[in-house]
């Protein structure tokens, strides 16, 4: 079997992270076998559209490294890609549905329908339009077909929709949950083409599947109520069902229910995979890529989200491991659709972050000095490359996100000019000052190498003389930080230089001096 799989967006607004994970599925599938992986923009619901949306959603798996060998974007073989240039077609289709006896064509007005819902909500029962009341609804089965090509004729609006024989079993073979089966008379006779000349997602769906050539269709759980629908459009035109597989939903952090926008605005995290601005309220959501994540972060935390690799035995022969961090090569070798997990999947901010403090680690450090220099130089302070280098080399394994290298590494460019008033009051204690006077001695007179500091300072002068080496070691990185952070000290004064740090720690003793 040649592989073909789709990922099938509808132009709707942004990309949900749901959306993002199932066409990385798609993507891993097809790259492990072999085969194609396609991007179709499903747009029937032209209410619906949104303008930008689509290009969003192109730029947004171009920057997640998922990469398509046909599509809307760059053509193909079996285009077009887009539904709305491909609505010719459509027509036919429904029409050789309504000539096997598989459809009909419904002429019952909106009001109509809301009057026999309300009249069934009256009697505490739900109406479904289907093979228990078309019978007594106005369309070609109940009126004849001769008088439903009179109501066409004359121009009366209606719908095609598909009838589902009545009281039959029918089976969806899922790759994730097995075999699913429903009876006839719980589904719907659903709307396949619409008045306006457009064809449903279902009927659309369909259609494109089969004239595609799709092998398999991985998409999200929420399509699985419709599966057996499809199964039997495919039955009803007499071709080769694909195969099914229905992934998990995405789940909020806590509580139950799928992931919304509202809960990465409630807890501070980002849904979508860029930035979007919402061309007809304005509003702007936050996107992965703006907020400092890394494609392969985002990539390798979405893979695990619903699926694992297996376990693999420990560095010890024992106590089996998932491999959790892995590059979209080994994600495509070790990706095994069997284990992809019937549950839903929480999302788990912590575990965003790790991936990403994870993968921040493995750039180079000349990449994140270069990301360090741009931090500094907007700021109209001019460093030599090779301390920018330097300091970023040092500080790196701090950071998690880009937008944390200034606050993180800033008093390695300024020098500070207020202190953090709480170390103060713990570390500054009277006569510190007499104590930091005798650091700039030390600094001054011994050579200035990480050994005759560390010998001078911390051997000759605390230990020898029975001090407190906390007080006094972080009573000098307030002096020369403005705060009790920062690496180990005397790297830090190697770093800063001589003459800076004696000039920041005279700074201190004259100010905090005056304020005590």
């Amino acid at each position: 079997m040649n592989v073909r799989v789709r990922f099938a967006p509808s132009p709707t607004g942004p990309l949900h992270i749901g959306g993002v994970r199932t066409a990385l599925y798609n993507y891993l599938f097809a790259r492990q076998n072999g085969g194609k992986m396609i991007l179709r923009i499903e747009d029937t619901d032209q209410t619906r559209f949104v303008p930008g949306a689509e290009q969003y959603i192109i730029e947004a798996l171009d920057w997640l490294g998922i990469e398509f060998d046909e599509g809307v974007h760059i053509g193909g073989p079996y285009g077009p890609y887009r539904q709305s240039d491909r609505k010719p077609m459509y027509r036919q289709y429904a029409d050789q549905l309504i000539r096997d006896g598989w459809a009909y064509y419904a002429f019952d007005r909106p009001e109509a329908l809301d009057a026999k819902r309300k009249e069934y909500e009256a009697q505490k029962k739900t109406f479904q339009y289907d093979c228990t009341t078309r019978g007594s609804m106005e369309n070609s089965i109940s009126l004849g077909m001769e008088e439903a090509q009179r109501r066409i004729d004359a121009g009366v609006p209606y719908v095609v929709r598909f009838m589902f024989p009545d009281n039959i079993d029918i089976t969806v073979h899922d790759l994730i949950r097995g075999d699913v089966t429903m009876n006839s008379r719980l589904l719907d006779d659903k709307v396949l083409f619409k008045s306006d000349g457009m064809p449903t997602y279902h009927l659309a769906n369909i259609v494109d599947d089969h004239t595609m050539e799709i092998t398999h269709v991985i998409r999200g759980e929420e399509w699985l109520p419709s599966a057996p629908l499809h199964v039997m459009l495919y039955k009803a035109f007499g071709w080769q069902a694909p195969m099914f597989a229905h992934l998990p939903l995405l789940l909020k952090p806590e509580g139950n229910g799928k992931l919304s926008k509202r809960d990465g605005d409630r807890l501070g995290f980002p849904v979508f995979p860029l930035e979007w601005h919402d061309p007809k309220s304005g509003e702007v959501s936050s996107g992965y890529r703006e907020q400092g994540y890394l494609p392969q972060a985002v990539v390798n935390m979405l893979a695990l989200l619903g699926w694992n690799p297996g376990k693999r035995e420990g560095d010890n022969g024992a106590n089996p491991v998932f491999q959790e961090l892995m590059t979209m090569d080994e994600l495509i070798k070790l990706f095994d659709i069997s284990h992809i997990s019937k549950n839903g999947a929480k999302f788990n901010l912590d575990k965003a972050k790790w991936f990403q403090h994870e993968y921040f680690q493995q750039l180079s450090d000349d990449t994140v000095a270069d990301m360090l220099d741009k931090q500094v130089k907007a700021r109209g302070i001019e460093a030599p490359r090779e301390y920018v280098a330097k300091v970023a080399s040092m500080m790196k394994e701090r950071i998690t996100f880009p937008s944390e290298l200034w606050d993180t590494c800033c008093y390695f460019f300024q020098a500070p000019t207020e202190y953090n008033e709480k170390d103060v009051a713990k570390r500054w204690q009277p006569g510190m000052e007499n104590h930091m006077a005798k650091v700039i001695e030390i600094l001054q007179t011994v050579p200035f190498e990480h050994d005759a500091i560390h010998q001078a300072l911390l051997e000759d002068y605390i230990k020898a003389n029975q001090l407190n080496t906390g007080a006094i070691m972080n009573s000098l990185r307030l002096a020369v930080v403005g705060r009790t952070v920062g690496p180990d000290m005397i790297t830090l004064v190697l770093t800063l230089g001589k003459k800076e740090t004696i000039s920041r720690v005279q700074r201190a003793i004259e100010k905090l001096k005056t304020e005590n």
